[in-house]
């Protein structure tokens, strides 16, 4: 037997002995999933996962394995939700546009094993979350090089019920699809998103091809099948092609700029959360309109030692020439729940109204 065929019999010896674990595992799980039945506690719980992904991690002696262990483990985790969202008749997941939409595409990454129900609007995706149809939506939240999702944030604003359980950065790589047997230099006309056809425009240019805006890029993918015609194309991901029957013409056509979008996942909670250490923290907030007001609330956050990522403002609904406010802020490093309520009671004490959106960690996304 040669080095090849020993490692492999090793392997296969190894995964046996984790598949009986992994039953185990997924036991307990079963066990979780009830207690959470009968308490009425969420399925996801990111403080939690935050610290079994440290503590577990740190047992590992080998440095140079332990992210590639944490990645495992937080596939486990990922399973393990989904199993007890299943047994608890909560793994409903929806969004906007059809598939093969970015969206779509986040949704599957983040939620392989859900049901997916789709929605013809960002408020239809609320509004199933809110009356309990779907138990997550997936929703952009913010683009790279397009900037924020306005309607999305205020949709977050006039539901208060519904709070922020994930974020997520997605890598936005299009390619130009065609029909079955077509070639590039058949291509005349391109059809595909405004943004997509923008960063695509040099590409495009060097082609010498006429373009066409469309409502998405996986709308356009879906028309480029329906017309079976090989002198049309469509800009959309990879994915998108293999939903619709069509093939990749050419590879990351998207060359102008970097495009990665942001995505939020909205759940139903009584609560959100306490963040954990280096976790975001999703505030919303007005304050009386006058000098000095948002400068209080700002010191408030920097004084207790949070960063703040980033500060959104938007017009208040029915009062005009007012705004409310966003925060997302970094946790440190010692944050606690006390630290986190002595926040909170501060800024309380600041603002006229206060809303935390939810505690969740920034991951990122393969496309």
């Amino acid at each position: 037997m040669d080095l090849l065929q020993q490692a492999r019999a090793e392997i296969d010896r190894i995964d046996a002995e984790m598949a009986a674990l992994f039953a185990q595992r997924m036991h307990a799980v079963a066990d979780v999933a009830r207690y959470k039945a009968q308490t009425g506690k969420p399925v996801f719980d990111p403080a939690r996962e935050a610290a079994v992904l440290d503590q577990n991690a740190a047992r590992l002696q080998d440095e140079d394995l332990r992210p590639y262990y944490r990645a495992f483990l937080q596939k486990a985790m990922d399973v393990s939700r989904a199993y007890q969202r299943a047994m608890l008749g909560r793994d409903t997941a929806a969004y906007q546009g059809v598939p093969g939409a970015w969206s779509h595409i986040a949704l599957r990454r983040l939620y392989p094993f859900a049901r997916e129900t789709s929605f013809a609007t960002w408020a239809e995706v609320f509004d199933a979350v809110q009356r309990g149809d779907a138990q997550s939506g997936v929703l952009p939240f913010e683009n790279s090089s397009a900037g924020d999702v306005s309607t999305v944030l205020d949709l977050l604003y006039t539901h208060p019920d519904l709070v922020i359980a994930r974020m997520c950065d997605l890598p936005i790589r299009q390619d130009l699809l065609g029909v079955p047997g077509g070639t590039l230099a058949q291509v005349r006309t391109v059809v595909s998103h405004t943004q997509a056809l923008a960063q695509s425009s040099a590409f495009l240019q060097q082609h010498g091809l006429a373009t066409r805006t469309w409502s998405n890029t996986a709308e356009a993918a879906r028309y480029v099948a329906e017309q079976n015609d090989p002198a049309l194309a469509a800009i959309a991901s990879a994915e998108t092609a293999g939903l619709y029957g069509l093939q990749v013409l050419a590879q990351g056509v998207n060359t102008e700029g970097d495009n990665t979008t942001r995505f939020i996942v909205i759940e139903r909670t009584a609560q959100p959360p306490a963040p954990a250490p280096g976790q975001r923290l999703a505030l919303l907030f007005t304050v009386r309109h006058e000098p000095g007001q948002l400068a209080a609330v700002l010191d408030r956050i920097g004084a207790r030692g949070f960063n703040m990522e980033c500060i959104k403002s938007r017009p208040l609904p029915h009062v005009p020439f007012e705004y409310y406010f966003y925060v997302q802020l970094v946790c440190p490093a010692q944050n606690t729940a006390e630290s986190c309520g002595a926040l909170l009671g501060d800024l309380r004490a600041a603002c006229n109204t206060l809303r935390p959106l939810g505690a969740f960690a920034l991951d990122t996304v393969e496309a």
